[in-house]
């Protein structure tokens, strides 16, 4: 494969996890507004199954040398950052 075609596949699949990361987030935002609380159950299974999801995305792509694995990293926790601070302006 040629260097461009491979950096547009790993620029494509980094954009496309970061999409998911952004469903996630609103995801939630969604639910916090409309359908439960932080404490709920369900609350905490969407939030578990999508960022364990996520996740797997991640090392798929990883594994496929999409992405660097800090790559990775940093848009897992930079969604959680995120939905911290979701957490904590809902709850104040």
């Amino acid at each position: 494969m040629s260097t461009e075609m491979v950096t547009g596949h790993r620029e494509k699949a980094f954009a496309l996890l970061k999409a998911d990361a952004e469903k996630i987030l609103k995801l939630i935002e969604v639910q916090m507004e409309n359908l439960t609380m932080p404490q709920c159950p369900l609350y905490e299974e969407v939030l578990d199954t999508q960022m364990f999801g996520l996740s797997r995305e991640i090392d798929f792509a990883v594994r496929l040398d999409l992405i660097e694995a800090e790559q990775g990293k940093a848009l897992l926790e930079s969604l959680e950052r995120q939905l911290t601070s979701l957490y904590d302006a809902w709850s104040k």
